[in-house]
C-alpha cells in the first residue's frame, strides 16, 4: 500500500483536515517534455518553481499545529506573506572544500564516525 493511500485513508477520517498537496517538477516530467519536442524555456521553469512553494492552499485549517488551548485556530497564508528564508530551511547544508581538516573534511568525518557506530551498535543486538 503505498504513502499516498494511507495517507487519503486517514485523512478522509477527519473531516476538519483539508489540506491539498502540490506536485513539484521533477526530471520526468521534464525528460519527457524534451522527447515530445518542446523544451522549457528557464523562466517559465522558475516561475513554476517559485509557485509551487507550499503544500498547502491558502485558508486551509492546519489542524494539530496549533496546541494551545482557547487559541484560534490556525489558517495557511498565501505564498507571498511568508519570508524567503522559510522556503531554504530544508536545503542541505554545503560546505566548501577550504583547506585539509576544514569544515567540509570534519563534517564528513563525523558523518562517517556516526554511522559506524550505528554499525557497531546493530550489529551487537544480532
Amino acid at each position: 500500500m503505498s504513502l499516498q493511500a494511507v495517507f487519503r485513508t486517514s485523512v478522509a477520517s477527519s473531516s476538519r483536515f483539508q489540506c491539498v498537496y502540490r506536485r513539484y517538477a521533477s526530471a520526468a516530467a521534464t525528460s519527457s517534455a524534451e522527447k515530445d519536442g518542446k523544451k522549457a524555456k528557464a523562466s517559465d521553469s522558475a516561475a513554476a518553481a517559485t509557485s509551487l512553494r507550499s503544500s498547502c492552499v491558502q485558508d486551509t485549517v492546519l489542524t494539530g499545529v496549533n496546541y494551545l488551548k482557547g487559541q484560534p485556530p490556525l489558517v495557511a497564508k498565501p505564498d507571498e506573506e511568508y519570508p524567503e528564508w522559510l522556503w531554504s530551511t530544508l536545503k542541505p547544508k554545503v560546505h566548501e572544500d577550504d583547506a585539509p581538516g576544514g569544515k567540509k573534511e570534519r563534517v564528513e568525518r563525523r558523518n562517517a564516525n556516526r554511522q559506524a557506530i550505528k554499525d557497531r551498535n546493530f550489529m551487537s543486538t544480532q
